[in-house]
């Protein structure tokens, strides 16, 4: 026999089941895409209802719903500032049904504040889809004798003992965005972490504790006159209360903007992540959708490409990185 022809042979057996194997692997994405989702998908929640996580999850899941009469059911799963939930759904198996809306924080702040995460946020956790962005407000108990940020500096540096300030949880962005503050402006506070921005802001609004950085959810209370709010946190001035002067006008670099994004578990296959993303995304393009966001506390809606929204978590992953060092923040 002709090696010619024993080889055409063998090249020609090769490159048929190397072209089966390819449209075998093609068809199963295609089934994959088309057969999704094939149960109730779980979206959990790190924080407890009323914080931005929450009430952004709560939108896309009944945007889902509206839209393709998809079953997206919420899971608030609270405890260790995020990281119970972001575990539980690097462990899930990778078929998109269980997913998690998460804030910046979990991903970028909390590697380097616990000695012990179980994870690793960069490789653990697959980006689906970048939701929203917002900024924070510095927030006050009404009876706390300030009514400008100048008056509230110069106030915490002679109250002793020093005013309580509530946060969302050790090493959350609430605390850390707080101790920057600290640091730069040179006063004294004393930290109270709570189990989400929700107890926080209750207890500021209480007089529990006198003062913190307020999210989204706080917005009914500061139109209510419960909360009094100083400054804003980010790099341009708030939209929702545009008279407010941000941090960076007092103290140049120092702002804090914060995102929302919803990740699924490593090796989720590419047909299913980029359906969520596309049909996410199509929600927030919508302006009555963006309207809902706003009304709900003064969330923009964030539609980056998948390059632009792994770059950005990356850029934050190592500028928290140097905050924590610096300011030497652990959490408890």
């Amino acid at each position: 026999m002709s090696p010619r022809i024993t080889w055409g042979r063998t090249m020609g057996t090769t490159w048929g089941l190397a072209a089966l194997a390819v449209a075998a692997l093609v068809s199963a994405a295609a089934q994959a895409q088309t057969s999704y989702p094939s149960r109730p998908i779980r979206m959990l929640v790190t924080i407890p209802p009323g914080g931005a996580p929450d009430i952004s999850a709560r939108l896309v899941a009944q945007g889902l719903q509206e839209a393709h009469g998809w079953t997206v059911v919420i899971e608030n799963r609270t405890g260790a500032n995020g990281n119970i939930a972001m575990t539980e759904v690097a462990k899930a198996p990778p078929d998109g049904h269980t997913l998690v809306m998460l804030a910046d924080s979990s991903v970028t702040i909390n590697p380097h504040v616990y000695s012990k995460l179980g994870i690793d946020t960069l490789k653990d956790l697959l980006p689906v889809a970048s939701i929203a962005s917002n900024q924070f407000t510095l927030a006050v108990n009404p009876q706390v004798p300030v009514h400008t940020f100048k008056e509230f500096i110069d106030y915490a540096r002679v109250t002793k003992p020093p005013l309580p300030y509530g946060s969302s949880g050790n090493g959350s962005q609430h605390h850390l965005s707080m101790e920057m503050l600290k640091q730069r402006a040179g006063i004294d506070l004393l930290h109270v972490p709570f189990r989400g921005a929700a107890p926080a802001t209750q207890s500021t609004v209480a007089g529990d504790t006198k003062v913190l950085f307020s999210g989204s959810a706080s917005a009914s209370l500061i139109a209510g006159g419960q909360l009094r709010v100083l400054a804003a946190t980010g790099k341009k001035r708030s939209k929702r209360y545009p008279d407010l002067p941000t941090l960076g006008e007092f103290y140049p670099g120092l702002s804090v903007d914060i995102w929302l994004g919803v990740f699924a578990p490593p090796q989720t296959p590419e047909p299913i992540v980029t359906t969520l993303r596309t049909e996410i995304h199509k929600l927030l393009a919508r302006p009555d959708f963006a309207e809902r966001l706003n009304v709900s506390g003064s969330l923009e809606p964030l539609i980056l490409s998948p390059a632009d929204f792994s770059a950005l978590i990356l850029e934050d992953h190592q500028k928290y990185g140097r905050i924590v060092r610096d300011l030497h923040i652990q959490a408890e």
